[in-house]
């Protein structure tokens, strides 16, 4: 972290080099040349960019409010989706978390790899249930991102408090060899 503190102070880097690209957040050279792990770079992304980019894209937000967008990546700033949520329609709202943006995506697709096959979608749950929580997973590309259905959790918090909040679903998916592409707290507690 020091590496990449002394770069964004000599000038080498902004917050450009945070920016969501296919299949990550950041740049790759952020890990590579500055030996920055990926979850740090997604962490620091989603904590220094969201308050600048939720206010640049709050004006436009309104021209996708309740449509579908069937890409699995924000329609606001192209990161892929920290969290979902099944709302009081029915329907799946995946949230950002690097702008905080939402958008409604179809319930039995992979957002990840685009699987819609009964057989490489899967639901897992943690031990201890928590109504109203739970995983979805693709066996197919082998990423998940936890939901929470709104019709039963009607009080919970924001996509972001609830995602951080329930750091024993990420050990439930990271067990079952799923991995996610927005870092989750667990992760980043781990040593490389």
């Amino acid at each position: 972290m020091r590496r990449l503190a002394e770069a964004w102070d000599r000038g080498e880097i902004g917050p450009t080099a945070f920016l969501p690209a296919p299949g990550r957040i950041g740049l790759a050279s952020l890990s590579a040349d500055l030996g920055v792990r990926a979850e740090s770079v997604s962490f620091l992304a989603c904590g220094a960019l969201r308050p600048v980019l939720d206010r640049y894209f709050a004006a436009c937000r309104v021209h996708l409010a309740e449509r579908h967008w069937d890409l699995g990546v924000c329609p606001f700033c192209g990161a892929p989706p920290g969290f979902g949520d099944l709302t009081d329609t029915g329907q799946r709202r995946l949230a950002c978390h690097v702008c905080g943006g939402g958008w409604v995506f179809p319930r039995l697709r992979c957002p990840f790899c685009g699987a819609q096959s009964a057989k490489d979608l899967v639901r897992l749950e943690a031990e201890e249930r928590e109504e109203g929580y739970f995983i979805s997973a693709c066996r197919q590309c082998r990423v998940y991102v936890k939901e929470l259905d709104r019709r039963i959790r009607w009080n919970a918090g924001s996509a972001l408090v609830e995602d951080w909040g329930s750091p024993h679903f990420d050990m439930v998916a990271l067990r079952e060899g799923y991995r996610r592409p927005i870092a989750s707290l667990i992760q980043l507690a781990r040593r490389p």
